[in-house]
């Protein structure tokens, strides 16, 4: 298969699930082998780390691009404000979490998690998850993501943690942890893509060098094709995704979650000898 049309594919793949509550790195996971991409192959590691990771930084510069605005609004201190009231040490406090479990589980997370079936159950339970806090959650007290106080932000930042398992989703997380703490879906949704961009610059570049070695010359066509159709696909699902959450619960993405969470878990077993995993 035609790595132009590999890198065109994971890069609409990724651009469509990044900034929604479904997983990117889930789909990629699933989407790969069917691209005819298997672990054990040759060219797996940069599809699956350098690759991964480079489509993306295209993903989160087209929110830090489409939101810059707001952010930069956001993040000019105001006269006489106290740093813990900042926004930006509220982002700083929720990205901390998840860039030290990050850094200490990395090793664990690419060798043993990465696979189908993980993904699958953490599709299912956090499918489920987002309908119990949505149907617990009834009156959001926070209604503007420059709002969320210090202590919330804590414990968005401690939730998104969770997003280490692949399949979890990292929007998904922090917006569910945004949501249990008393903000409204947008704000929700607008503090997980900004909290987004240092959490997975961070990532993506301390990924990107461990990766370097995979990339060579032939790799710089797929790269670039993949980053520019991840940046204008996120660009697009970020707009239309903040429009729909104004007239709209999360429950569709729930639904999503869990039928393809058992269809996955299906295809395991239909594989697997005398029907075990």
């Amino acid at each position: 298969m035609n790595d132009i049309f590999r890198a065109i594919i994971l890069g609409i793949v990724q651009g469509l699930t990044e900034f929604l509550p479904v997983s990117s790195t889930g789909h990629m996971i699933l989407t790969m082998p069917l691209l005819g991409i298997h672990e054990g192959d040759s060219a797996f590691r940069f599809w699956n780390g350098a690759f991964d990771i480079f489509i993306q930084l295209g993903s989160i510069l087209a929110v830090l691009i489409y939101c810059w605005r707001r952010l930069w609004r956001l993040t000019l201190n105001p006269t006489g404000m106290p740093w813990h009231g900042h926004f930006v040490t509220k982002l700083l406090v929720a990205f901390l979490p998840a860039a030290v479990v990050g850094y200490l589980g990395h090793r664990f997370i690419e060798e043993h998690l990465k696979v189908p079936s993980v993904v699958a159950c953490a599709l299912i339970v956090g499918g489920i998850l987002i309908l119990v806090i949505e149907k617990v959650i009834k009156t959001p007290s926070i209604k503007d993501a420059g709002a969320v106080t210090l202590p919330r932000a804590v414990v968005i930042g401690l939730v998104q943690c969770l997003s280490m398992i692949p399949g979890t989703s990292r929007s998904g997380a922090t917006i569910m942890g945004a949501l249990s703490v008393g903000m409204a879906p947008a704000a929700a949704a607008e503090f997980s893509f900004f909290l987004a961009i240092p959490t997975m610059f961070a990532a993506g570049l301390y990924s990107l060098f461990k990766h370097r070695q995979e990339i060579n010359a032939e790799h710089v066509l797929p790269l670039a094709v993949g980053f520019v159709v991840s940046f204008v696909v996120a660009w697009a699902v970020v707009a239309a995704f903040m429009r729909f959450i104004q007239t709209h619960k999360f429950t569709v993405f729930a639904v999503y979650r869990i039928v393809l969470g058992i269809v996955v878990l299906a295809w395991i077993f239909s594989r697997s000898p005398a029907g075990s995993p």
